[in-house]
């Protein structure tokens, strides 16, 4: 193994071996974690808790995870001089595996962001979110239990590639004298211009993993959400480029919906659908049971995600995943909150659900159905963190500490 400079390489750990797609897991995988900025280490501590306890009730000792602690954000900065090693990334790379808080964004130059770089320098193409109601949550709509679909929104492509020219520079008005001049286009006076990138490639990969995790988990169906009808050489590419992609590698376990509208049977077969990302946001609202697996662009990914997780209970109860083809990373999906730092307040929900997605993927699902069953427990209990306890009648407000030993109490 690989010597590092701030992190400990835990000695009674072994290395989990293969791809993303197909992990070799040992019985004791060294995991690095990061804690994280504000919040972190409150939602971290009670996060690690839980996990361990899960496993150890799953197991009964023979699986444990060798937690390593790696360093990024402030921490990082304070015992390294920079925000993000390169031993860190080197770590993530090498142990395949790893869960980590929520991190600031550095104030002044340098890296626009922490997450947004790890996410490009590894790879990471696929954001992962799942959604899906826990019983008793607070919730604006009335049926949430209808709510289980898992956003697939893919990272590196779309406006967020960072290409633009900000209105006044004379970057922005090359970019618009060339299009004007070179490529018929319209565009007014000191226009800000952004260019948004979609590839064959990007796009294949990414539904791609939508549809591996749809077959691997026995979810019916794949939805492209795209604005293909306005943007028809990106968007409406990215859907083509994604019905091409089941044809090409999974002929016999996909079927197009058309075909079903033309009388085939699915057979078990996933389907794969299509919709405008604007009746999207009403079909999820009005319908959400049509929906399992919904792969998408990187900017309609955002909104959605955080619109169905609304459903839900909000971020609070929103795991996510940022996966490549060697490295999965699991994170908490809300920001650092530094106001209530080091108050033990906070719900540690977000990063709990996304070590569930963890153990998951780890092959680990007993230890993941242990949370699932404590975390319903707790909140069946009514012993919450504040941001559900004042949405619930006759809830007790416990800390992030207590709703963590409470989960463990009700596994």
């Amino acid at each position: 193994m690989s010597e590092y400079q701030y992190a400990t390489v835990p000695s009674d750990g072994e290395r989990i071996a293969g791809d993303t797609a197909n992990p070799v897991v040992p019985d004791r995988p060294i995991v690095p974690f990061i804690e994280g900025d504000g919040i972190g280490p409150d939602i971290w501590a009670a996060t690690r808790h839980v996990v361990d306890a899960a496993v150890e009730k799953a197991y009964g000792g023979a699986r444990a995870v060798a937690w390593m602690e790696v360093f990024a954000g402030e921490k990082a900065n304070d015992r390294a001089g920079e925000w993000l090693p390169g031993e860190t990334l080197d770590a993530l790379t090498e142990f395949k595996v790893a869960i980590k808080g929520p991190l600031t964004t550095p104030v002044g130059g340098g890296i626009r962001s922490l997450n947004v770089t790890i996410r490009q320098v590894l790879d990471l193409y696929s954001c992962i979110r799942p959604v899906r109601w826990v019983p008793g949550v607070p919730s604006p709509v009335r049926e949430p239990e209808k709510v289980d679909m898992v956003v697939f929104r893919e990272n590196t492509e779309d406006v967020y590639a960072g290409i633009e020219w900000a209105s006044g520079t004379g970057e922005a008005e090359a970019v618009r004298d060339f299009l004007q001049e070179r490529m018929g286009a319209t565009i007014r006076e000191a226009s800000g211009i952004g260019i948004k990138p979609v590839s064959p490639f990007g796009t294949k990969r990414h539904v791609a993993a939508a549809i591996r995790y749809a077959l691997g988990r026995r979810r019916d169906s794949v939805t492209l959400m795209h604005k293909g009808n306005i943007m028809k050489y990106t968007e409406g590419a990215f859907r083509d480029w994604g019905y091409e992609v089941a044809r090409e590698l999974f002929p016999e376990d996909t079927i197009a919906e058309e075909r079903l509208w033309e009388g085939e049977e699915a057979a078990g077969r996933v389907v794969i659908k299509d919709r405008i990302a604007d009746s999207m946001f009403q079909q999820v609202l009005l319908r959400p049971e049509e929906y399992s697996v919904v792969a998408t662009p990187n900017l309609n990914g955002d909104y959605l995600s955080d619109a169905c997780a609304a459903q839900v209970g909000g971020l609070g109860m929103a795991p996510g995943a940022n996966v490549g083809d060697s490295v999965a990373l699991f994170e908490a999906t809300h920001g650092t909150a530094p106001k209530y730092a080091g108050l033990n307040r906070v719900n540690p929900g977000s990063l709990i659900l996304s070590a569930v997605m963890m153990l998951e993927h780890l092959g680990w699902d007993d230890a993941a159905r242990a949370v699932d069953r404590g975390l319903e427990g707790a909140v069946g209990a009514r012993m919450v963190t504040y941001d559900l306890e004042r949405q619930m009648d006759d809830a007790t407000r416990v800390s992030t500490s207590r709703f963590g030993e409470t989960i463990v109490a009700h596994m």
